[in-house]
């Protein structure tokens, strides 16, 4: 009976291991990161060029920040000094600072502070931080917490405290970060923006009930909910196993993973609008990368069963690559800036968003964490 339950326990495990093995080819992931990636670097060889659309814009934006959190991950597994050089130009062009200076509580400026504390931590000069200091220290030491009202700047602030309270070995950035999440998870809007029924957060308070889309479900905006997941899995990427409120964290990748599920198109993509196909019903990019992100991130951390999440992860990454990523390493079907799922309608393989800057980042962050599975 031993051996029966010990040969039924060495199958599962080899069987496993085999379904990895021919879910990903990490020879053609790291391909297909370097084909979209070096799209956009052959693109745009000056880092500190200014973006136009309908108005100019600096290039350390909060677009092009998540774009450089992407680099820097495919940097990780794959360390090209092309890649360093190219982040290490930006950051240099904006003298390692902000949009609106130090002082500043937008989660959408320093986002940039991301890959400011990446290179810091490849090679410290206290030049790179700078910036960074003075507005963690202006956060740090100021009493508001509801500066997240919107749940795309989780993403943008919340690694940002992590990183630090690792760097200066300081709970004083994990305790803020947690308070600053905890408001937008529970307070903004009416009862806060997250729903614990559904496992799925609103954009923001203009999305909360009574709001609804045309078929009667609650508003969820697939790429607002994978900035959500993607900041849980960061964050648990950088902080310790110890850190305060860790566990908060991983309750709520659990619930968010769970609840995208059921609710992941045949084809492998999200839907724009995550509980109402007939409205924008659209397969779109950026939120399915950051889902594949978050998710894969919870596999490979042993915080999501792999039977039940792998299928998901490799259903969605083969959409990702054979229908949204080109040749040339266009990506296609990315949704443009907004807030909702009506916003850059509608979507195509060949349409090219207003910037084509964060959805590179979202596909670089899903690809990495995919390289890293064993």
């Amino acid at each position: 009976m031993k051996k029966t339950l010990l040969f039924f326990a060495v199958s599962l495990v080899c069987a496993s291991t085999l379904v990895a093995q021919k879910a990903f080819d990490k020879k053609l992931v790291l391909k297909q990161m370097e084909s979209a990636n070096g799209y956009f670097m052959d693109k745009w060889p000056d880092t500190g060029k200014t973006i136009i659309t309908n108005k100019e814009r600096p290039s350390n934006i909060w677009t092009r920040g998540v774009y450089y959190e992407g680099l820097m991950a495919l940097h990780e597994i794959y360390p090209k000094e092309s890649y360093y050089n190219y982040a290490y130009s930006w950051s240099e062009f904006h003298k390692w600072s902000f949009r609106n200076g130090s002082a500043n509580r937008n989660a959408d400026d320093y986002c940039a502070a991301q890959t400011y504390i990446d290179l810091y931590n490849l090679e410290p000069d206290s030049k790179k931080l700078k910036s960074t200091r003075a507005t963690m220290n202006m956060l740090l030491n100021t009493a508001q917490l509801d500066d997240w009202s919107w749940i795309d700047a989780i993403q943008m602030g919340m690694p940002v405290f992590a990183k630090m309270g690792v760097l200066e070995n300081d709970n004083r950035y994990y305790e803020k970060m947690y308070a600053m999440y905890m408001y937008s998870r529970n307070k903004h809007g009416d009862h806060g923006l997250y729903n614990p029924k559904d496992g799925l957060w609103w954009r923001d308070a203009d999305f909360d009930p009574p709001y609804k889309e045309p078929n009667g479900e609650d508003c969820y905006w697939s790429r607002g909910n994978g900035w959500v997941i993607a900041a849980l899995a960061k964050v648990l990427t950088i902080i310790p196993e110890n850190a305060p409120h860790r566990k908060q964290y991983v309750s709520d990748l659990k619930a968010m993973a769970a609840a995208l599920v059921p609710i992941q198109r045949t084809d492998g993509f999200w839907n724009v609008s995550l509980h109402d196909a007939t409205n924008y019903g659209s397969k779109e990019a950026s939120g399915t990368a950051l889902f594949v992100y978050g998710i894969a991130y919870g596999i490979n951390s042993g915080i999501l069963k792999k039977e039940l999440y792998l299928p998901v992860v490799q259903k969605a990454w083969k959409a990702l690559t054979t229908e949204s990523l080109h040749e040339n390493g266009f990506l296609g079907y990315l949704q443009s800036t907004g807030k909702e799922p009506k916003d850059g309608q509608p979507l195509t393989y060949d349409k090219i968003p207003d910037f084509e800057d964060y959805g590179l980042g979202c596909f670089l962050l899903a690809g990495s964490e995919i390289y890293k599975m064993k």
